[in-house]
C-alpha cells in the first residue's frame, strides 16, 4: 500500500507539473495590458506620434520605394503580389511570427522577407539588421499600424511557444536575470531615468534613439542579453524567434505601433 501510494503521489505531481509547463496564463489581463509607449516620457510619445518628427518614419517611405521596385531576372517588385485588390498586407503583421507553410518552421516578418525573395522573385536575400530589410519590415508592418496583434499559438506553432516561455523565465549571464524579473515583477519602476516596460513588441521594428536607427525584436533581445551579461543570440536564430512568439503573444490584443520610439 506504501508503494502505491507513493507512486500514486509522483504521478500526480508530474501530471500537475505538466499542467503548469503547458499553462497559459498571462501576467497582464487585457485591460492591463500597456504597450512600451506608455511607460516612454512624454516627449519621447509625442515624437513617435507625429509622422513629421518620428524618424523611423524615414524607414517606412525607404521601405515603400522597395515595396514598389522592380528587381531580378524576372523583373518582379512585392507591389506585383501585395497589393490593394490581391494578397493585401493590410494586417499581416498583427500575425507574425508564425509558421511558414512552405518552410514548415517559425519565422518572423524579416525572415518571410527573405523567403519571399529567394522563393518567389528569385533575388538574393537581404542581410540581417540590414537598411533595405528592416526598412521593408518596417513599411510591411506600417501597413497594419493600429491592427491588434493577433499572434496564433495552436498546431505547429506550441512547441516554439513553450520554447519562448521558457527562455523567458530563464535566468541567464553574470547577472543571473531573467525576462519576467523586469518586464513583470518591477514594470513601471524606474531603471536610470527611464520607466521598465511590460516588455512587449507591438511597436517593432522600433526606432531606439541610443542607437539612432530603426531596429528590430531580435536586436533587442540581443541587447537585453547584453545588459544581462549573456552571450547573445545571432539575429534570426530560432531561439530568438520562439521568444519573440511568446512575448508577441503576451500582447495579443495590443494595438501595432511601428515605428515606435524608444529610449
Amino acid at each position: 500500500m506504501f508503494y502505491f501510494n507513493k507512486y500514486f503521489y509522483l504521478i500526480l505531481i508530474l501530471f500537475f507539473n505538466q499542467i503548469l509547463v503547458y499553462a497559459e496564463e498571462k501576467p497582464y489581463s487585457k485591460k492591463e495590458l500597456k504597450s512600451g509607449s506608455f511607460f516612454s516620457k512624454k516627449e519621447t510619445r509625442a515624437i513617435e506620434n507625429d509622422d513629421f518628427s518620428n524618424p523611423g518614419m524615414i524607414w517606412v517611405e525607404k521601405g515603400e520605394e522597395i515595396f514598389n521596385s522592380h528587381e531580378g531576372i524576372n523583373n518582379t517588385a512585392c507591389v506585383n503580389c501585395h497589393n490593394q485588390s490581391t494578397n493585401s498586407l493590410v494586417g499581416v503583421a498583427a500575425e507574425y511570427p508564425k509558421i511558414d507553410k512552405t518552410s514548415n518552421i517559425l519565422v518572423n516578418i524579416e525572415q518571410k522577407i527573405n523567403l519571399c525573395r529567394k522563393n518567389k522573385m528569385k533575388v538574393k536575400a537581404y542581410e540581417s539588421e540590414s537598411d533595405p530589410l528592416l526598412s521593408l519590415s518596417t513599411y510591411i508592418t506600417f501597413l497594419s499600424k493600429g491592427k491588434p496583434m493577433n499572434v496564433s499559438i495552436d498546431g505547429e506553432a506550441k512547441e516554439y511557444f513553450l520554447r519562448g516561455k521558457k527562455l523567458y523565465f530563464q535566468r541567464i549571464g553574470q547577472m543571473n536575470l531573467a525576462c519576467n524579473q523586469c518586464h513583470d515583477q518591477i514594470a513601471g519602476s524606474f531603471l536610470r531615468s527611464e520607466k521598465i516596460s511590460q516588455g512587449h513588441v507591438n511597436g517593432f521594428p522600433s526606432y531606439l534613439m541610443r542607437w539612432d536607427s530603426i531596429a528590430s525584436v531580435h536586436r533587442r533581445f540581443q541587447f537585453c542579453n547584453n545588459q544581462a551579461r549573456a552571450e547573445p543570440l545571432e539575429i534570426g536564430h530560432i531561439d530568438y524567434n520562439s521568444l519573440q512568439l511568446y512575448v508577441a503573444w503576451r500582447g495579443n490584443f495590443l494595438f501595432i505601433e511601428s515605428p515606435s520610439v524608444r529610449r
